[in-house]
């Protein structure tokens, strides 16, 4: 997504050069039917979900993608256990069918509170400034810095290069620090640049110095966005999700992602031409929220076992248990020690991991 937001600006600047025609317009949206075509190729060759897979009853191929996501040779402990963890989770959301409407009633599973974790985050990924950001960053340094048009296109190509090549952050960190942790990173990282966007805006564009901070800040933000709200926000959704409302669950909360990339895309335009710095206030407060928030209400998935984690929301009394619960419990990082011979080393390690 980064890198089309990217090559889109650098084109859109590229075109922007030439003799004014239709070619300007024509040959930019082109562009994308090579890659629509190259993506479509490859979900081709992209393996299904085991779980799917022992939904419509191919165990075997459920095993074998379970092993190669997991880097094993042969079937060990691990890879039957879960297997089984994945049948019996089926079997019981088949005898307990519900709709998206049981959502809202009262229930052991807490699935009122699951919803919100992804409604929330869904949310605050297009309202914490990243679709402003990437959208407007040229209309920002021209309108609000008063930029001449050709150097507000080359620094917000440059600004979303820069988010692309930020990305790999989030690659690294989000199985090493948590998903919790990069939300809470990010979310202040992006709660500081808005503040700091805000004031320097603020002043006439005349003053060089705040353009130039401006500039600083926004290639900043975008630093910091890409950590958390750049495919962590989709998966978190995905983990926290019940098998049986899984689809159901992360469908509406998507939809509920570009419904709110609709509104800031419609209203940014009109807000930095009447309200001016102040826009930028309420995506300050607006970031400033998710480390709160996620603090005390987002329990951690990294390494947990999805059907163990479910029984976690089961188990907690009140929602503000389900976090230090979701702490407790045990990693799913089990070495596979039959590569070195050590098969009867890897069963006490798979004991000790192992969710009671």
């Amino acid at each position: 997504m980064c890198l089309g937001y990217a090559l889109c600006n650098w084109i859109d600047y590229g075109f922007y050069n030439l003799p004014t025609s239709t070619l300007q317009w024509r040959l930019p949206l082109a562009v994308s039917m090579p890659l629509s075509c190259l993506i479509l190729g490859v979900i081709m060759f992209m393996p299904e979900s085991p779980r799917w897979l022992v939904q419509v009853n191919q165990a075997e191929k459920a095993t074998a993608t379970l092993m190669a996501l997991k880097n094993r040779i042969e079937i060990d402990e691990a890879i039957s256990i879960e297997m089984a963890q994945i049948e019996s989770s089926l079997e019981n959301a088949r005898q307990e069918r519900t709709s998206l409407m049981s959502i809202f009633s009262k229930n052991k599973e807490k699935l009122g509170y699951r919803f919100f974790l992804c409604i929330f985050l869904q949310f605050v990924q297009q309202m914490c400034g990243g679709n402003l950001i990437s959208t407007y960053a040229s209309t920002i340094f021209q309108d609000n810095l008063s930029l001449g048009v050709s150097l507000s296109k080359i620094l917000a190509a440059c600004a979303l290069t820069w988010k692309f090549l930020s990305c790999f952050v989030s690659y690294i960190a989000i199985d090493r620090w948590g998903r919790r942790a990069v939300f809470m990173i990010s979310g202040a990282g992006m709660s500081m640049c808005m503040t700091c966007l805000a004031i320097c805006t603020s002043f006439p564009s005349s003053s060089h110095s705040a353009s130039i901070a401006s500039a600083f800040f926004i290639f900043l933000f975008n630093s910091f966005y890409p950590i958390g709200f750049l495919g962590a926000n989709f998966l978190y959704c995905s983990e926290v999700a019940p098998v049986r409302l899984r689809v159901a669950m992360n469908s509406v909360s998507t939809a509920n992602h570009w419904l709110w990339n609709f509104v800031v895309t419609m209203v940014t335009p009109v807000a930095i031409e009447n309200i001016g710095y102040r826009y930028y206030i309420m995506y300050a407060i607006i970031s400033a929220s998710i480390p709160i928030v996620v603090f005390f209400f987002y329990p951690e998935t990294m390494n947990r076992n999805l059907e163990a984690l479910n029984n976690t929301f089961v188990e907690a009394s009140t929602v503000f248990e389900v976090v230090s619960m979701a702490r407790k419990m045990p990693t799913q990082e089990i070495e596979d020690d039959s590569v070195d011979g050590s098969a009867q080393d890897g069963k006490k390690n798979l004991e000790e991991k192992e969710y009671a």
